[in-house]
């Protein structure tokens, strides 16, 4: 018999007792390092081996978690009905939905989908999404009495409430200077509101009335009359229809979209995602905190996109920033807002940020991304 095959097999654990035995003979002082060393390198190998012997097990696990992973409707496709993404509705400011609440309604179902459902009346569907924009359907930018002009504004009382020091204030911001300004997330002007990030339970501003019901931030009526002046000056109307709206008037167009969509024969989830698409889910509207304001002007009453072609859409995209408001959902960018091109949809930020924003040519997303602190 060959004597080899007689010599026992010197396990991995043993090459290491007997190596850090020999270091700790010749190292006294360190023998705890040696121990250490000892239990890292033995607890490290039985790790691995356990794995390496149970590779066939890990693998499966591994192979059913990524099949359940792809499965799994993790992502959603967005519907390509034309639907516009509209923000043009809005609630009280002391309420505010669920961050869960504004996940789902970014879900959005497929054309596929929409097939699969032959209960679904399409021509009932179809003039559902036909008003992209909740005003449209409620025609208030249609109503003269829901429209405020600039001599509509000169002659209300209202405009005697901002005081001499607030008019100061608002003139010394129209000459700030943007270059080395830090911008801080809690300034009122630039406050982030959309559909991933509603407005604060507790967020509270002054509430002032531009004429007659038309209301809104009161620390912007003096910037959007400086606006209208300019505008009029160069043979230019601008009119308001769609300042600041309270919740109950928010929850009234959310709901009447999702009605319509149930009475086409859709499930109320599915109705829910889609009119999420086209009205602002409660709680993450501009208008609502009274910062928006939807522009038309004379001989022109539509919101749609043929507004930017007229001398008023025209002039507001070349001037407004300098009066602190921008264009809130420009083009190119739908895929930042979630919004669709609105023309018509007008947010004061503050001159120093719009600037910024006009000279750069960027949203208000991209403007937090890049500058807010």
């Amino acid at each position: 018999m060959n004597a080899g095959n007689l010599q026992k097999k010197i396990t991995y654990k043993e090459k290491i007792i007997s190596r850090v035995e020999k270091f700790n003979r010749k190292h006294k002082k360190l023998t705890f390092l040696g121990i250490a060393y000892a239990v890292t390198a033995i607890v490290t190998y039985n790790f691995l081996f356990y794995f390496y012997r149970n590779t066939k097990r890990f693998t499966a696990l591994a192979c059913l978690i990524l099949f359940f992973v792809f499965s799994s409707s993790f992502s959603f496709p967005s519907s390509s009905l034309n639907i516009s993404f509209a923000s043009d509705i809005s609630v009280e400011t002391t309420n505010s939905v669920s961050s869960d609440e504004i996940s789902n309604a970014e879900v959005a179902q497929s054309d596929a989908e929409f097939a699969d459902q032959k209960d679904v009346d399409m021509k009932v569907l179809e003039e559902a999404s036909e008003s992209t924009n909740p005003d449209v359907s409620e025609a208030d930018h249609m109503n003269p009495e829901k429209q405020v002009s600039l001599d509509d504004i000169l002659e209300s009382e209202s405009i005697a409430e901002v005081s001499e020091d607030d008019t100061k204030a608002q003139d010394d911001d129209l000459l700030t200077k943007s270059d080395d300004v830090i911008f801080s997330s809690d300034d009122w002007k630039i406050i982030l509101v959309n559909k991933q990030h509603p407005f604060p339970d507790n967020y509270q501003f002054p509430l002032g009335t531009i004429s007659g019901t038309m209301r809104c931030d009161e620390r912007i009526i003096q910037p959007l009359l400086e606006m209208m002046k300019a505008a009029a000056s160069d043979n230019v109307s601008l009119i308001i229809c769609s300042p600041y709206r309270d919740r109950n008037r928010q929850t009234m167009l959310f709901n009447n979209k999702i009605d319509r969509y149930m009475e086409a024969g859709m499930s109320y989830m599915d109705s829910y995602n889609l009119a999420s698409q086209a009205v602002t889910v409660p709680g993450s509207s501009e208008h609502q905190i009274g910062l928006a304001i939807d522009i038309i002007t004379d001989g022109y009453s539509s919101l749609d996109e043929g507004f930017a072609n007229t001398a008023a859409g025209k002039w507001l995209s070349a001037n407004s920033y300098k009066y602190g408001f921008i264009l809130r959902y420009p083009a190119g960018k739908e895929e930042i807002t979630s919004i669709e091109y609105e023309p018509w949809h007008f947010r004061y930020v503050g001159v120093d940020a719009a600037t910024i924003m006009a000279q750069n040519n960027i949203c208000l997303e991209e403007f937090w991304s890049i500058y807010v602190e």
